[in-house]
């Protein structure tokens, strides 16, 4: 079993709880248009290919600074392009006592994947994004619809996995109220959502952008204020 690496962290301390060893893959479905990321949309050859084996004992090595809560975190790209990896890499951390953190979209689920039912088994906690509940906001900010997304949301609530709900607010784009409204109560009919995080939006990405040849769908765009935030925290809380 071998997982296509993008790079690693190895003190995360918003990826989940405590202070997390973070490893990012390569590959992505989604091409949201604030991806801070877009080097590892693709499997391309600069991954690094490494086993599970090799990705905990990399990670091990910082288990002293984890504390109690800390653990492994898989993000992106997408972890649920390389289902079995991640559950692989999931079960050997369980076996050790490490706790695991999934950071995902949901975009890749699908009800009856073995592998995926493999996974959460062994997952923790999940960061779920949910960037728009509008279907036609989504495919605007994300490309794609998010039909599978809610889907995996409603899953994890059925199999009562500890869920963070995470909504970045661009200015103009996802912060109308609306849109927050809905979200609020999509969360609301969870039995399983342990925290919500509003994030703002930043350009921090754009360079990497650039260096790849993309032109930057935000240009131009404000990054959000506290205000803003905190007025979209209000309205999804409500």
């Amino acid at each position: 079993m071998i997982g296509r690496i993008h790079s690693f962290e190895s003190f995360g301390a918003a990826d989940g709880p405590g202070v997390r060893f973070i490893v990012f893959l390569h590959g992505c479905p989604l091409r949201c248009v604030y991806c801070h990321n877009p080097d590892t949309w693709a499997n391309d050859k600069s991954a690094m290919e490494l086993s599970p084996e090799e990705v905990l004992k990399r990670a091990l090595r910082y288990r002293d600074y984890w504390g109690e809560k800390g653990g492994i975190t898989v993000s992106g790209g997408e972890p649920l392009l390389q289902t079995e990896f991640v559950a692989e890499l999931f079960e050997l951390a369980h076996a050790k006592g490490v706790t695991t953190c999934l950071d995902t979209s949901g975009a890749s689920f699908r009800r009856g994947d073995a592998a995926i039912e493999r996974l959460i088994a062994a997952t923790d906690t999940v960061l779920l994004d949910i960037k728009a509940l509008d279907s036609k906001l989504h495919r605007e900010v994300t490309g794609a619809d998010n039909l599978q997304i809610l889907d995996f949301a409603r899953y994890l609530s059925e199999k009562s996995v500890p869920t963070w709900i995470r909504r970045v607010i661009v200015p103009g784009l996802t912060d109308g109220e609306d849109d927050l409204k809905k979200t609020g109560e999509f969360i609301s009919s969870l039995k399983n959502v342990e925290r919500v995080e509003v994030l703002p939006y930043h350009d921090f990405g754009i360079e990497k952008w650039r260096n790849l040849g993309l032109k930057y769908p935000l240009e131009g765009f404000p990054c959000a204020d506290d205000a803003l935030v905190q007025r979209a925290r209000a309205i999804i809380t409500a």
